[in-house]
């Protein structure tokens, strides 16, 4: 568990006993940051009557998979982002739930892929601006997640990069790993679009003018900040399903292409075989016909067989049907 006091901007004291927050929680000169990690319903609600959190924000955070949000109470907000980390190579979201009061902030972490150490280094980094309380506390965490999404993005776009490159790989071994490869893309794309998305509004509605608990006028240009980057991620986001759509849709018409190409050769070599088929046919009946019982018609047919393929086979290759 996490604990870090904060008193006029500077780090007083850290790694307490959470039952020691609502002590200094009632100090309005401290600012306080702790964080839990996977807790179980009793430890919440100690939480939630210390700071006098709301019953429906508390619910929210034992209920699995809530939507990107901002939830504006009386006394505090509440915060849902999402943390990305890989898995199998796979994306797999990691929930984050943050109530943020007038000197406190506390964050709810769904699991410890989440790595909380990376934002209290990014805190640590720009010390010079904790005189500004939990505005600086909360602009360092969701300034390290969207980092992470803009980090996430660029390592997907290069791999998409990559699979255009190797669309032309006419190997079958080589076709199916592209194939599989951008179902892959596909899905880590969507999960990173179902959690950055909803990020333009959460950074919106923190920057709103009526909202008093970040109102901070020198905090305001880092949050605008965030929100600059936020828009990025969505657009390159955006970007990035165009480029897949691109390559499935080139991947389809080479498919289509390919699939020509194999029936105009499959009919050429029909069209050939069926000629000495026909001459052979027609020399095989039991009838009299031209030479029949004369070495004369042995070599007619086989001479008509070799010229009529010949003649075909040149007539298709001229063509590159063959």
């Amino acid at each position: 568990m996490h604990t870090r006091l904060y008193r006029n901007g500077v780090l007083e004291k850290e790694g307490f006993p959470v039952e020691e927050v609502s002590d200094h929680v009632a100090d309005p000169e401290n600012v306080v940051w702790f964080d839990l990690c996977a807790p179980t319903p009793e430890q919440l609600g100690v939480i939630s009557e210390e700071l006098g959190l709301h019953e429906l924000a508390v619910e929210d955070v034992l209920s699995d998979h809530q939507r990107p949000k901002v939830d504006v109470y009386d006394n505090h907000l509440f915060i849902t982002v999402y943390g990305l980390y890989s898995e199998n190579d796979r994306l797999v979201p990691v929930e984050v739930n943050v109530f943020v009061t007038g000197n406190a902030l506390v964050t709810v972490r769904e699991n410890d892929h989440f790595d909380i150490g990376g934002v209290v280094r990014r805190w640590d980094a720009a010390s010079r601006m904790a005189c500004h309380g939990v505005t600086f506390l909360l602009h360092g965490l969701l300034d390290y997640v969207v980092d992470q999404h803009f980090d996430l993005v660029q390592d997907l776009d290069g791999k998409v990069e990559a699979m255009e490159e190797g669309l032309f790989v006419q190997g079958i071994r080589e076709s199916r790993q592209l194939q599989h490869s951008m179902y892959l893309l596909r899905r880590d794309t969507t999960k990173l679009r179902r959690v950055t998305f909803p990020m333009r509004e959460v950074i919106g509605t923190l920057l709103r003018r009526d909202q008093d608990l970040i109102a901070d006028p020198v905090m305001k240009p880092y949050y605008e900040d965030v929100h600059d980057h936020v828009l990025r991620v969505i657009e390159w986001v955006e970007s990035i399903r165009d480029m897949l759509a691109n390559v499935r849709e080139t991947r389809l018409s080479q498919q289509g292409f390919r699939l020509n190409e194999i029936m105009k050769r499959v009919t050429s070599w029909a069209a050939i075989i069926a000629v000495p088929t026909a001459i052979t046919g027609f020399y095989g009946q039991n009838v009299p016909y031209p030479g029949s019982g004369d070495p004369l018609g042995f070599w007619t047919s086989s001479v008509l067989v070799a010229l009529a393929s010949s003649g075909l086979y040149a007539v298709f290759k001229k063509k590159d049907w063959l």
